[in-house]
Parts: C-alpha cells; sequence; structure tokens
C-alpha cells in the first residue's frame, strides 16, 4: 500500500500543471492534500471526482483560503473532517479517513507567522497542534494511524539549508520545535528520518523566488509520521523532489 501527500498550494493551479497525470503515475492508493485553497464546486469534474477515485474534501469557510483532501483508490468505510473546536474547524485543515483498521489523516498545520511576519500566530499554531495530537492519541487506540501533511516545521538544524539564519523564524522556534518532540517523545515516529537517520538536503519546500529550489535551499516541513503500529509495517519513506506542480513537493510512505 502507498500513501502520498502533497502540499499542492492551489490544487486548480496544480490541475493545470499536470496534477491528474501525478495522480495516475503515483501508483498511490491513498493521496492526502493540503493548501487546496478552493470549494469543491469550483474544481473541474475530473479533478473533483477522477476516474477510479474517491475524494473526500474539507475546505475553509474563507474562500481560496486552506483545504485539505484525501483521494483513494477505495472508498473509506469512514471519513471525518471535524476537530471540534470552531476556530481550527472553519479553517478546513484536518480531514481523517478510515480504511478497516488504519487510520490515515491529512492535515494543513497552520504558519506561525502571521500577517505582519511578527510570529503572532504561534499560539494558534501550536494549540492546533495539542488538539490534533488529541484527536490521533485517540485513533491509534483503534489500530494504526497515519498523519500526514504539511506541519510547517522544521524540526531539527538537518531539514532546513540554513538554520542559523531562522532561529528566530517561525517554522524553527524553539517552542514549535518542542511541539514537535513531543509527538516523538509520545511514541509517533517521523518516518523518513526513521529511514533515512543522517540524511542532509532532503527538504520538502523551497521559496518561490531566488532560485531556491534550484539551489536546493529548502526546509523539509512535510512529514509522514506514524504510529508504533503503523511505524512497523512502513517498508520505504520516501520525498519526491522531482515533482513539480507547486512550491512543496510530494512524500509518502510504502506499507506492506
Amino acid at each position: 500500500m502507498r500513501i502520498v501527500s502533497w502540499n499542492v498550494n492551489g490544487l486548480r493551479a496544480c490541475a493545470k500543471n499536470g496534477f491528474l497525470a501525478f495522480l495516475e503515475n503515483s501508483h498511490a492508493d491513498v493521496v492526502g492534500l493540503q493548501e487546496v485553497r478552493a470549494f469543491r464546486e469550483q474544481l473541474p469534474e475530473p479533478v473533483r471526482a477522477p476516474a477510479g477515485w474517491h475524494a473526500h474534501f474539507s475546505a475553509a469557510e474563507r474562500a481560496g483560503y486552506s483545504g485539505v483532501a484525501i483521494y483513494s483508490r477505495i472508498e473509506p468505510d469512514q471519513v471525518d473532517t471535524a476537530l471540534g473546536v470552531p476556530e481550527y474547524d472553519r479553517e478546513g485543515r484536518f480531514i481523517v479517513a478510515r480504511f478497516g483498521r488504519l487510520s490515515v489523516a491529512s492535515v494543513y498545520f497552520p504558519k506561525g507567522s502571521g500577517k505582519e511576519r511578527d510570529n503572532s500566530r504561534v499560539p494558534y499554531k501550536l494549540g492546533f497542534y495539542r488538539t490534533v495530537f488529541e484527536r490521533i492519541e485517540q485513533l491509534k487506540k483503534r489500530g494504526p494511524v497515519l498523519v500526514m501533511g504539511d506541519y510547517n516545521t522544521a524540526h531539527e538544524p538537518i531539514d532546513l539549508a540554513r538554520p542559523k539564519t531562522n532561529e528566530k523564524s517561525s517554522g524553527f522556534l524553539p517552542e514549535e520545535r518542542a511541539e514537535f518532540s513531543r509527538w516523538l517523545a509520545a511514541g509517533w515516529v517521523d518516518t523518513f528520518r526513521a529511514r533515512h537517520p543522517g540524511a542532509a538536503g532532503h527538504y520538502t519546500w523551497w521559496r518561490q523566488w531566488g532560485d531556491a529550489r534550484a539551489k536546493n535551499v529548502g526546509w523539509r516541513i512535510d512529514y509522514v509520521l506514524a504510529s508504533p503500529s503503523a511505524a512497523r509495517r512502513v517498508r520505504n519513506a520516501f520525498i519526491w523532489d522531482q515533482v513539480f506542480g507547486s512550491d512543496h513537493c510530494p512524500v509518502g510512505v510504502d506499507l506492506d
């Protein structure tokens, strides 16, 4: 079973740059998207309902903002899009699908930078992290869980090209990194780092200026985290940095 996650930075734009071809060529069974930035009815029919796929969406109340989705080859037994906290649910950042005992979540974690780049949204971001954590801790009591998405946090210096110059930037703040560490301490597994413990230079997001992607000046902020029982089933974890169409690239895992 292959599970893939991709922040598409606008699904309508990504669709014009080959999203449907990617969907077919990925050989994935489940694909989670973040930053869809469209209501379902705004998407072209082949994108909102591709042949051979079941598509489920959670949109933000605000048009053109946030939004997550899960595409799957088989119909999920259950899909849930609510965390039960209105200030988080209105932004369309969470969707989880259950396939038998396996739960797969696609999550778009907030940025903490704020409109004025003053890190004013860090408390909101950390509160969202804690709320999602409480939900997935409950899910893992039922069976294996994978939580994929754009976490908007680089955990360690190895996870971004310029750690020293970003020590005061949201995405690499001590409190954000500490929250990520708390998840790992609770048993959640960073599947890529578990498979590639010392591998540097593997990033999933690059700024859209200054030739950042060509120079590989990036951040690893997209992850697939696995509960202990799911981690035991992971055979391979990958970053597809040669896939274009967004300022992020896809990440994923293969499961036994």
